[in-house]
């Protein structure tokens, strides 16, 4: 087994979507050092590796029964991680440093999504507050089945 790459930071946060959303921006941040010149095909490809196995994650977590999201979600989910799936594939066959946008957009996008407060301005991001001081993003969707509410998906790369 591989052992667990190292991260150059962390997240500061233990709120799930802002883990989350870090992981998606370190995963972005990898693919664009990747791609630098001149390019390693040795880190290229880990880092389609990780952006792959963070995809993967997310993926398994909207086809478990306890999920808690909608399922219109879910399914908009896992369609946009197949997309990600079928990009990131092409990418590990031709390692073409070119055609990385589309990963490192859709990252970012989601990223952007996970971090948008909503209760702030629609184009003016708030700075962010310390932890304590953070509110709550989302109050937990319920069970249908009477099980306590699912938090946001839990990460380990």
């Amino acid at each position: 087994m591989k052992p667990t790459p190292t991260y150059a930071n962390k997240p500061t946060s233990d709120n799930p979507r802002d883990v989350e959303a870090w992981a998606l921006a370190e995963a972005s941040r990898r693919l664009i050092d990747a791609g630098r010149s001149p390019v390693n095909e040795e880190t290229l490809r880990g880092a389609l590796q990780l952006n792959q196995r963070l995809w993967t994650i997310f993926q398994a977590a909207m086809t478990e029964e306890d999920c808690g999201h909608p399922p219109e979600v879910r399914t908009n989910i896992a369609a946009l991680s197949l997309l990600v799936d079928r990009e990131t594939m092409a990418r590990l066959i031709d390692l073409d440093v070119s055609k990385l946008e589309t990963l490192i957009s859709i990252n970012r996008s989601v990223a952007s999504g996970l971090t948008a407060r909503p209760d702030a301005p629609a184009q003016v991001q708030p700075a962010p507050a310390p932890q304590a001081a953070r509110a709550p993003m989302a109050p937990p969707v319920s069970a249908p089945d009477g099980q306590p509410p699912r938090q946001s998906l839990r990460i380990s790369i």
